[in-house]
């Protein structure tokens, strides 16, 4: 005999369940709010004003990333600068360049997760 199952079976009209942004992944179950405003006021609103291109504002925040030491962060921003049209050589540039202006350990610590990143998008 079959256990029954605690969920009603889907119907052709079921909605599936929204996937959670990465915001909520990481601090929605601690910071609701914080998830809410990352993904209401910083991606919908900040990253699609016109002024500045996705690549030119992923540019910014690397660089910004890198002058204050944020290694977690910069690991997520370098991938979604890659995807918003910044190359491997400009990304490395960027670092280096930011070495002579937010310090060299910042850099170092900089190239190895660009390092890493790479890596895991298959470039050398």
């Amino acid at each position: 005999m079959a256990i029954a199952q605690s969920q009603p079976p889907a119907t052709p009209d079921a909605v599936p369940a929204k996937q959670q942004s990465r915001a909520q992944q990481l601090m929605g179950a601690t910071a609701p709010k914080l998830a809410e405003l990352t993904d209401s006021v910083l991606y919908d609103d900040i990253w699609k004003r016109p002024e500045l291109s996705k690549r030119d504002r992923s540019l910014v925040t690397i660089s910004a990333l890198i002058a204050l030491n944020r290694p977690d962060q910069l690991r997520s921003h370098i991938k979604l600068g890659l995807q918003n049209g910044l190359t491997k050589d400009e990304i490395v540039e960027t670092i280096t360049h930011m070495a002579f202006y937010s310090g060299w350990p910042s850099a170092v610590s900089a190239v190895a997760i660009a390092k890493d990143v790479f890596q895991e998008n298959g470039e050398k």
